[in-house]
């Protein structure tokens, strides 16, 4: 069992910033794609930013690029997401999943490639 647990959730006013952190249970995530996904009420769960477990390679949603960054720890069991400029339309529930059989350089965008989920965090930014 892997257990991930999300934290840095809370509400900013629109132009703030928040952190984001995903610690997992198990060190095999350091060999595993990670991500966050988002899902506002009444809408999908969207993919948000990944990154894969060989090298730097990472992936974001077009929405985020330039204000959003995702990134790993030295020890290989705690993902960040590091949003800038946060806007109202970024409120949602933060999710962290990990794709355990992921290959080396790839991220994949839907959540049903992903084996283990947190239990989100809230994100509200206000305007």
């Amino acid at each position: 069992q892997v257990q991930l647990v999300e934290s840095g959730g809370g509400l900013v006013q629109a132009g703030g910033s928040l952190r984001l952190s995903c610690v997992s249970s198990d060190r095999t995530t350091g060999r595993s794609a990670m991500a966050w996904f988002r899902q506002a009420p009444g809408k999908e769960r969207d993919f948000v930013a990944g990154i894969a477990w060989g090298g730097r390679n990472t992936a974001y949603a077009d929405s985020v690029k330039g204000r959003f960054t995702i990134s790993r720890d030295s020890a290989k069991n705690t993902v960040y997401l590091q949003m800038d400029s946060l806007e109202p339309e970024d409120t949602a529930v933060y999710y962290c999943a990990a794709d355990v059989d992921a290959a080396i350089f790839v991220v994949l965008r839907t959540p049903s490639s992903y084996d283990y989920w947190g239990q989100g965090t809230q994100v509200t930014v206000s305007s």
